[in-house]
């Protein structure tokens, strides 16, 4: 029987996990550096996606093996990180050997913040290496930190009635030494939802009601929900899931695939033409496992950390939080 645990993607050998952030801008950047290489698998669901190296990651493919991955606020403009996590990986001469040139190989994505703090302040090349500078497999820090410093959730009503979001993570051991680990940053247009209670933990709120949950999915069945989600700006969850057990690319897709349900396990609706949901998974070992068990307990540390990341959140940008909904303290 797997056995359960509270700590983070970290637990995972060869994984190191940095942030960067300007609090003031109120935006920041994650990066999952695994220094000796690990196969690398993506699944992009949402409607709205800005990613930077994925198709390289699809079975059929040359490269083989990633050796970070960028998670990044700024929209689009956020991707400009990534060259300063390849200048940090090249000079310590890691990356793929062309021959001429060690060429890290960064594949990334990014989620909205531009709304809240600074617009025209985004995630760059400095920041990128700062959050390598920073990375550590000590136990990840999360909420409003990294990329999930400007992370919100719940847009149903727009930006006057959503909540702070952030990025959590969680782990999970299966016995044989085998870990999964996930990280993942929040900012979803739906409501995030507890998957044991079945309870809203953070998400829109209702106009009329300070402390009160609108419930986005229920919303949506009526009128008033037919005519306001053209509020929503851009939104996204993304995230890793990472693995000691050995995978092949083929395998690595499929278990960033699996991996999705937990996301929507969590996060109600999920996957919206709004959303830009996309979830690489990575394999550091070679620890012999079933990758339907992996895929499976991918979906649950994606869910826990999905509910960690908004517990864990603290207010900037004058928005509500997970915690401020219970003591109803702002």
């Amino acid at each position: 029987m797997a056995e359960k645990t509270s700590d983070t993607i970290t637990d995972v050998p060869g994984i190191k996990v940095g942030h960067a952030q300007d609090f003031d801008a109120i935006t920041g950047c994650t990066v999952v550096i695994c220094e000796d290489g690990a196969v690398g698998g993506v699944d992009q669901r949402g409607g709205a996606p800005g990613t930077r190296e994925t198709d390289l990651l699809r079975p059929m493919h040359l490269v083989e093996r990633v050796h970070a991955v960028l998670l990044t606020g700024g929209s689009a403009f956020g991707l400009d990180a990534a060259a300063g996590v390849m200048a940090y990986l090249e000079s310590r001469k890691i990356g793929f050997n062309a021959g001429v040139a060690r060429v890290p190989i960064v594949p990334a994505a990014v989620l909205f913040d531009l709304d809240i703090g600074s617009s025209d302040i985004r995630p760059d090349a400095e920041m990128g290496r700062k959050a390598c500078e920073a990375a550590s497999a000590d136990p990840v820090e999360q909420g409003s930190v990294g990329v999930g410093t400007g992370a919100r959730v719940g847009f149903l009503f727009g930006p006057n009635y959503r909540m702070k979001g952030g990025i959590g993570s969680a782990s999970i051991r299966l016995g044989g030494g085998i870990v999964v680990g996930a990280l993942v940053a929040v900012n979803c247009y739906g409501d995030v939802v507890d998957p044991d209670t079945g309870q809203i933990v953070a998400g829109a709120r209702k106009p009329t009601a300070r402390y009160e949950f609108a419930d986005t999915l229920a919303t949506l069945h009526t009128f008033v929900g037919k005519t306001v989600d053209a509020l929503a700006v851009s939104n996204t969850v993304i995230g890793v899931v990472a693995t000691n057990a050995g995978l092949g690319k083929d395998q690595a897709n499929k278990v960033a695939e699996m991996a999705h349900d937990g996301l929507a396990r969590a996060v109600r609706p999920a996957h919206t033409m709004l959303d830009g949901d996309t979830i690489f998974a990575l394999s550091t070992g070679k620890k012999k496992s079933s990758v339907n068990v992996i895929g499976a307990y991918a979906a649950e540390v994606v869910a826990q950390a999905i509910v960690n990341g908004v517990r864990a959140a603290a207010s900037l940008g004058d928005c509500i939080t997970a915690q401020d909904m219970i003591t109803g303290n702002r």
